[in-house]
């Protein structure tokens, strides 16, 4: 993965939507996607991939993130998901302080090496897997300033399940993010860089192969 195509920033920028888009899902209980949810779960797993694309399992695997992109970078007249954007504002600030902290990175390469297991006999939904992942995120990420304040209904947030669930999802928001750093991808690219971002998504969707 040493390129740094606009490609590549594509998909891991649509890989950080997809997955903070996920969190809303569940924390307000709204329906989701359920293959765009393996997908960006099994993405935290994919650590030695061929391509960026293929941490996704191709553009299908991120086909929601791919039609977010065309809201979230202000593109075609449409407004932003304030929400969202927050979400990404916050993630991309913790991405860096992540980064200078290798005592952290290293634990949570362990911990999700232990989800992986677990993973092989249950199946990515498994609670216990999601359970494993939000544990690697609140003893790693979320002890970092600021915190991802996630908003939604108050008593489903309350639920066990479905705070493990928004946790593992933020995870691997973060993993993208890190690969967004990883292709190239910054924040002042992302602002001059954003309509042209938005039209090579939409040039991936239109793909015949998707």
């Amino acid at each position: 993965m040493s390129g740094r195509s606009d490609r590549e920033r594509v998909f891991a920028f649509a890989g950080i939507i997809q997955a903070l888009h996920l969190v809303q899902c569940t924390a307000h209980g709204r329906p989701y996607d359920v293959d765009a949810f393996h997908a960006t779960l099994h993405s935290i797993f994919t650590l030695d991939a061929p391509s960026v694309e293929s941490i996704y399992g191709g553009a299908a695997g991120v086909r929601t993130g791919l039609r977010l992109m065309q809201q979230q970078l202000l593109v075609n007249g449409g407004k932003p998901d304030t929400e969202l954007t927050r979400y990404v504002v916050t993630l991309m600030h913790l991405e860096r302080k992540l980064a200078r902290r290798p005592e952290l990175l290293e634990q949570l390469r362990a911990s999700i090496a232990h989800a992986e297991r677990r993973v092989e006999l249950a199946g990515i939904g498994d609670a216990q897997v999601l359970a494993a992942l939000a544990r690697a995120y609140t003893q790693t990420v979320s002890i970092l300033q600021p915190r991802i304040m996630v908003s939604g209904e108050p008593a489903r947030l309350r639920d066990d399940a479905v705070a493990d669930q928004v946790r593992a999802l933020l995870l691997a928001a973060m993993r993208s993010t890190v690969l967004w750093r990883q292709c190239g991808g910054n924040r002042i690219g992302l602002l001059f860089g954003r309509k042209r971002l938005a039209r090579l998504a939409q040039q991936i969707l239109s793909e015949p192969d998707l």
